[in-house]
């Protein structure tokens, strides 16, 4: 398998949250390489959690859209977790 280069989704994924949050200078995105696949973890203030899900997840889901788009293209799976603060 052929290595991806993360850094762009990371940069997208950055840049989408940075513009929804108050506090933007807290958004941390880290990209993990699973087995066939590749985990986009987002990590917000805390006050910050419920403006990047959005109501009924409709912000996330969004989000989530986009990375499927990137996927396609890249033809490579990214997938977004949201980590609140605490999780891994």
């Amino acid at each position: 398998m052929n290595q991806i280069d993360t850094t762009e989704v990371e940069d997208l994924v950055l840049e989408m949250a940075r513009a929804l949050v108050d506090a933007p200078e807290a958004v941390e995105v880290e990209c993990v390489d699973l087995e066939e696949s590749t985990s986009v973890r987002l990590r917000v203030a805390p006050s910050d959690v419920g403006k990047v899900i959005g109501k009924q997840g409709r912000t996330a889901r969004s989000m989530r859209t986009i990375l499927a788009a990137v996927s396609m293209k890249l033809h490579h799976r990214f997938t977004l977790e949201i980590l609140e603060e605490g999780d891994d």
